[in-house]
């Protein structure tokens, strides 16, 4: 397994990210998404698709011109005019993809594995006597014959290439095979690092790009939000937090921003945010039963896996049908109004009947006006 800052997050926000279906990214957003990852630690950029035309040539030209520490690499097809494409563009890194599966050989290419094996040697000889770092990626690698990917990465290694993308392009893998399939890649060919790239079909992007990692690839793709095409790919934030938290693999990257970004992102992609989204839904720090609320109240590490301040988020009481007086209290005592005990129970009652008939939680001001409102009544009794 993978140890501390072994692992390089390339981050497709700009390529598959905008991919997603009804996505665009102005050159403003992208120059912006480009910096803010870069400005957290993210170790390479996957910043377009030369061969879409001029308009993306010219934004990946002007992404190349900001010079960030952060490696630009561009996705292209295994064909040498479109490395050509990346080349113009200024770039020292191309991801060149070939459809890996039999499925997608045979019914989508109408070719065999023999004329994949020479699409390869072709394009990846090309892209090296250009001096370019090279992923080889292996579009639907999850469906394909584990020894012919064995084929395929004895010849990325053979002609220089610097690793292979092992691709769930259908996003229908589980973490087990993952687990399996990464360490079997892994000790047939060593010598060439293992990048893995996975969607969201099935709900598991993140486990699965995790699962990879734990096998011993060495890159993972992400994008902020969990955006790409259909259900999306793992999401950076889950991915990075998820390392960390779960599997104690610190990535080097800043997580601070990670609430900030999500927003910059969820507006741009015109994709709003859930509040439950995991990290950075701005409720996933929200407590409202009773028993939960006591218990952070107490010691938030009672009901919460790590520091909201992490990934640039706050915690809350929340008050409505569950609510306890604990809670209730607290919520109260940051209005400023200390309650006691045996004013908590009757103002409760309240409270949740008032929840209830909203059918939401309670704001600020309705706490404040129920409070005011039955004051000297409850006061009395």
């Amino acid at each position: 397994m993978n140890s501390s800052h072994d692992i390089i997050i390339d981050d497709t926000t700009l390529r598959d990210g905008e991919q997603t279906a009804g996505v665009v990214f102005s050159k403003r957003e992208k120059i912006a998404i480009a910096r803010m990852l870069d400005s957290i630690g993210v170790g390479e950029i996957e910043c377009g698709i030369p061969a879409m035309g001029a308009e993306e040539q010219s934004g990946i030209r002007d992404l190349v011109d900001l010079g960030l520490n952060a490696r630009l690499i561009t996705w292209n097809r295994a064909l040498v005019p479109e490395i050509e494409a990346s080349i113009a563009c200024g770039v020292q890194a191309v991801d060149i993809s070939l459809s890996v599966s039999d499925q997608m050989i045979v019914n989508k290419l109408r070719k065999d594995r023999n004329a994949v094996k020479e699409q390869l040697k072709v394009a990846l000889g090309f892209a090296k006597q250009h001096n370019l770092y090279v992923s080889v990626g292996g579009e639907d690698a999850s469906r394909a014959d584990l020894a012919f990917l064995v084929e395929l990465m004895e010849i990325t290694r053979s002609l220089g290439g610097d690793r292979f993308r092992f691709c769930d392009t259908l996003g229908i893998m589980d973490p087990f095979t993952m687990f399996d399939k990464v360490t079997f890649l892994r000790q047939a060919v060593p010598e060439v690092d293992i990048e893995v790239h996975t969607h969201n079909d099935l709900g598991m992007a993140t486990a699965n790009a995790i699962a990879g990692i734990r096998a011993g690839a060495k890159f993972v793709n992400t994008t902020i939000n969990g955006l790409g095409e259909r259900a999306g790919n793992a999401a950076l934030e889950e991915v990075v937090m998820g390392l960390k938290h779960a599997c104690g693999i610190e990535t080097g990257i800043d997580t601070h921003r990670f609430r900030e970004m999500s927003l910059f992102v969820a507006k741009a992609s015109d994709r709003p945010l859930s509040v439950s989204k995991p990290v950075v839904g701005s409720r996933v720090f929200a407590h409202e039963s009773g028993l939960h609320a006591d218990g952070v109240i107490k010691d938030p590490r009672n009901y919460e896996g790590f520091d909201p301040a992490e990934v640039g988020l706050t915690r809350s009481i929340v008050i409505g049908k569950h609510s306890g007086t604990g809670g209730l209290i607290e919520r109260y005592r940051g209005l400023g109004i200390t309650v006691g005990r045996k004013l908590a129970e009757p103002l409760l009652e309240l409270a949740r009947a008032s929840a209830c008939s909203r059918k939401r939680d309670l704001s600020n001001r309705e706490l404040m006006n129920i409070y005011l409102e039955n004051e000297t009544l409850l006061k009395a009794a």
